[in-house]
């Protein structure tokens, strides 16, 4: 058990929680709230890379909106005994052990039995009347935060595809516009202004104007 209920004696206002977990079994959640994962796998505009940690609170925020700030949110989970991908290297055994993890053995070869999980709430004393109830799960599916950025042919057109590849763009810059206003709530005209125009692939030249080169 957490007691967030202390926290808020003097909190003027919301408050973040980061919450790491490391156990032998699996994923952890919590038992008197929602635990719920951050959306993930989406594709969304390129400039996002410059302005992620903006966009990343802004997403955040959101979801907590949505969820009526009664939600706990799992922003990763991942086993390390293994790394395919994974955002990092996985922790060490040296580096485990400091950190209490006391089963795993002294010199053993082996992979390490963990489990990480992080967790991030939001909240206050309307919408968080409980202190936070943990416990470990048996799940062990790896999950994180993954956002796709797909970035533009922007090279010369050397084949009868290339038609079609702008009408595609011009829809994948589009949807990937919608989803980015979706997730943050941002305005979509500004996302609009703020990306690369949808035709960034050239256009072949007419062949009327080839013959007179």
């Amino acid at each position: 058990m957490l007691p967030i209920r202390l926290g808020m004696l003097n909190a003027a206002g919301a408050q973040d929680l980061y919450i790491y977990t490391l156990t032998k079994k699996g994923r952890v959640e919590a038992t008197n709230y929602r635990t719920v994962k951050l959306p993930t796998g989406m594709e969304l505009p390129t400039f996002v890379k410059g302005e992620f940690g903006r966009f990343y609170r802004a997403m955040f925020s959101e979801q907590v909106r949505r969820q009526d700030m009664r939600t706990v949110f799992v922003e990763y989970a991942w086993d390390m005994s293994w790394c395919d991908p994974c955002a990092a290297d996985p922790l060490s055994t040296d580096e485990l052990r400091r950190l209490g993890v006391f089963w795993i053995d002294e010199g053993r070869g082996a992979a390490p039995d963990v489990f990480i999980t992080r967790l991030h709430v939001r909240y206050d004393q309307e919408h968080f009347p409980d202190d936070l109830v943990l416990q470990e799960t048996a799940d062990r599916e790896t999950f994180q935060g993954r956002y796709v950025l797909r970035h533009p042919w922007t090279g010369g057109e050397s084949c009868g595809a290339s038609d079609e590849y702008r009408s595609e763009l011009m829809r994948r810059h589009e949807h990937e516009a919608q989803t980015l206003a979706s997730l943050t709530g941002w305005n979509l005209a500004d996302i609009r202004r703020k990306m690369p125009p949808a035709g960034a692939a050239p256009r072949p030249q007419p062949w009327w104007e080839r013959i007179w080169k």
